[in-house]
């Protein structure tokens, strides 16, 4: 189906990965199903063996399309990473499926990254002019340049001097035949998490979801400029040591991972994204009250906030849309025009529950507005006496540089639309943002700790004038 039939902000990519483990691929196979959200361009999972023998397989996909069990049994190894991906730098092509994996002269070497490097382009042009020849268009690759061009070094200080050359978002691991390493860019804008397995093997992936399904304990983070590395100790088992590859920036966690991203059974940043998420619903139930029967949400995202908003204001909550979840970009069209047929293959409405009622209907963000427009037009056509739409996060004004593929400003609504403009736009009774006062309020009331660029244009870290975070598309 059209991708101009979804009109969510796009998530960005979810890694995982696994040292000490028999069943690494398989286990690294669940944790990136437990990620699927974050990304469903491509799936991708790199293996490597004690004699130092890597195999991979990629493809694009969701991961359980990608990956079949022969698939999984040929990828033998005790340590692995994965990846699934949704592009914002590169075209969505298989070339661009991670990790990306190479030979060079220490052995073979295998990265994924979550996020945006906003001097990828800066560093590629030099590393192209000394020789570098570069397989793909996404900018994740050229730390696997840099850390190729330092093979002098030792491995561990190879990788550290190499991300002290990046500048943008990240979180990466990086596989090699001794080391598993897990790093966080200095300012913290993505999350990366670290666990045990029966207390044996450690795993590390951008969600504590993950950590659920392989019944993983959760046992820290990675904290900002830190790199991570697990090795195999003297005595023959997983070891991890902590360095600090660089000084800590300005705390920049992304926002919007409480917001929509993370699923809200994960824990992020120290924090629970359930709490959080019913937070934002909640203040946004004392800021915008209304007069209605009946709270629903737009699922999947909005229902934590619509229970927030219906615990604020007391007004029943009700599954009044439901989705279908088993819609696949394969999915077949008819060939007769079917009006709104993206949106309906998707959601339905609950006559039962909507009609000939007052109907709020909470949504997670709002971005060029059409598919709202068409929700609600779902809504009123199954009988609703009246709309209001509730959205619980601030006006997006400004595009996002550190991994997350907002459209141009332009395309953005509230750049170009009054409140009451919106409003008519989507043919509701009221309309109401969260405030950014009160999305600080929720998150724990500490605005210097989160990114919130895409709603205030404060951003925490200085990009080159002109800097495009599209420049690799442009050059496919």
């Amino acid at each position: 189906m059209s991708d101009t039939t979804n009109d969510k902000v796009r998530e960005e990519c979810g890694i995982f990965g696994v040292f000490g483990h028999p069943e690494a691929s398989t286990i690294t196979y669940l944790g990136l199903y437990a990620q699927q959200h974050r990304g469903q361009e491509s799936a991708g999972i790199f293996v490597i063996d004690d004699q130092g023998k890597g195999r991979e397989h990629k493809d694009m996909g969701i991961v359980a399309d990608v990956f079949t069990e022969k698939q999984l049994a040929y990828l033998t190894g005790s340590r692995a990473i994965g990846h699934v991906r949704y592009s914002t730098t590169g075209s969505s092509v298989v070339e661009n499926a991670q990790p990306i994996s190479v030979k060079y002269v220490k052995g073979e070497l295998s990265v994924a990254h979550n996020g945006n490097l906003v001097n990828a382009d800066e560093i590629k042009n030099e590393l192209e002019e000394r020789g570098s020849i570069f397989e793909s268009t996404v900018d994740s690759e050229v730390l696997v340049h840099l850390i190729a061009v330092n093979n002098k070094m030792d491995f561990v200080d190879s990788v550290r001097e190499s991300l002290k050359r990046l500048k943008g978002a990240f979180s990466f691991v990086i596989l090699n035949k001794d080391y598993m390493i897990a790093a966080r860019d200095p300012n913290g804008f993505r999350p990366l998490e670290i666990g045990r397995i029966d207390g044996g093997a450690y795993v590390v992936a951008s969600e504590t979801c993950a950590f659920d399904l392989i019944n993983a304990e959760h046992t820290g983070t990675v904290e900002p400029g830190e790199m991570v590395v697990f090795s195999k100790g003297p005595d023959g088992l997983p070891k991890m040591e902590t360095i600090q590859f660089a000084e800590r920036g300005r705390s920049a966690m992304c926002v919007f991972e409480f917001i929509y991203f993370a699923r809200p059974d994960s824990t992020i940043f120290n924090r629970s994204v359930n709490d959080i998420r019913r937070a934002l619903g909640h203040q946004l139930g004392t800021e915008s009250p209304a007069d209605a029967d009946v709270v629903i949400p737009v699922p999947d995202s909005g229902v934590t906030a619509a229970i927030g908003y219906a615990q604020a204001t007391g007004i029943r909550y009700d599954m009044g849309l439901i989705r279908n979840h088993y819609v696949g970009r394969t999915f077949i069209e008819p060939s007769q025009n079917i009006r709104d047929f993206g949106v309906r293959i998707k959601l339905n409405a609950v006559r039962e529950i909507v009609k000939d009622r007052r109907v709020v209907v909470v949504d997670d963000s709002i971005v060029r507005g059409t598919t709202s427009r068409k929700i609600i037009k779902m809504i009123r056509n199954a009988g609703a006496k009246e709309i209001h739409y509730r959205i619980s996060s601030p006006p997006i004004y400004n595009p996002c540089f550190y991994g997350m593929d907002f459209p141009t400003k332009t395309e953005l609504i509230a750049n170009s639309h009054t409140m009451e403009e919106i409003r008519k736009y989507l043919r509701v009774d009221s309309f109401a943002y969260l405030s950014l006062d009160g999305l600080v309020k929720a998150v724990g009331g500490r605005k210097d700790k989160y990114c919130m660029a895409c709603f205030d244009g404060d951003y925490p870290l200085d990009f080159r004038d002109g800097q495009n975070k599209h420049i690799f598309e442009d050059k496919c």
